[in-house]
């Protein structure tokens, strides 16, 4: 139960990698607010989504919510963080998990890559990020302290692709690496205010984004190979990560961009 007595705003949390984080936030004693487009996956690709998030994880005796959010749209953003304040009185942990790769499906190099699908990635990956950051901050900064003296934790999902390039991938790469740069923006910013800034980059993990990487980009067997370890990863590998970055044995973690990628980019 290491959050326990903390509240966690998920961003992403319908599907793969932010539903994975939601359930193991509230196996470790977090209440969850979890925002998405649907509450359901938008894709059928893994039949455990059948039941929604916030569902899943009040059946299991926890506590949790849904809340409709665009995370590219500043009102909806700032809406989804008052509605977790509303519901459970604060906001310690924003997830800024939310993410989209659009040339998994249509890979390109920069001069075949559309304007809008550039400004559709960002929007998505790296203004969510802004946006959520922006207004968890805001209200961390008004409420009383964790009961530990930190005042939060904001914990965003960048990518392998925000520390290396890969091929025909570039508003993707833009994106990640932008995520993890404002990470490290935001933890200097905030270090004298106690709030914790940390990022992880996910090896290739098994989403449905990486169905459809597997359909139109690589192999399965060649992202296989590409990660040494046990080959690519699952959701709840990045999970894992994710609670000890919420929690206090990350008490001395500010600033941190974690590949978790089985050995992706250690070559």
């Amino acid at each position: 139960m290491r959050l326990l007595n903390k509240v966690a705003l998920v961003t992403g949390a319908s599907s793969g990698i932010g539903r994975a984080i939601a359930l193991r936030y509230a196996r470790e004693g977090a209440k969850v607010a979890c925002a998405d487009i649907t509450p359901t996956a938008r894709s059928p690709v893994h039949k455990e989504l059948d039941i929604t998030t916030h569902e899943a994880i009040t059946q299991q005796g926890g506590k949790a919510f849904y809340v409709q959010t665009d995370v590219g749209d500043e009102a909806q953003m700032e809406n989804a963080v008052l509605q977790t304040v509303k519901e459970f009185g604060r906001l310690d942990i924003m997830v800024n998990n939310a993410g989209v790769s659009l040339e998994s499906r249509h890979p390109a190099r920069i001069h075949e890559t559309t304007n809008e699908l550039f400004d559709t990635t960002m929007r998505i990956n790296t203004r969510s990020v802004f946006l959520g950051s922006k207004y968890a901050i805001t209200q961390m900064l008004k409420q009383d302290p964790h009961a530990s003296g930190d005042r939060g934790w904001i914990i965003n999902l960048s990518s392998i692709l925000g520390i290396v390039a890969a091929t025909e991938n570039p508003s993707y790469c833009a994106s990640k690496g932008a995520v993890s740069n404002l990470t490290r923006q935001v933890a200097l910013d905030y270090a004298r205010d106690r709030i914790h800034a940390n990022a992880i980059c996910p090896g290739y993990t098994q989403t449905a984004i990486y169905e459809e990487t597997t359909q139109y980009m690589h192999t399965a067997e060649d992202l296989q190979r590409r990660h040494p370890f046990n080959g690519p990863g699952l959701p709840d590998d990045i999970a894992r990560v994710a609670v000890v970055l919420a929690s206090e044995d990350a008490s001395w973690m500010t600033g941190a961009v974690v590949p978790v990628d089985g050995g992706y980019t250690a070559r």
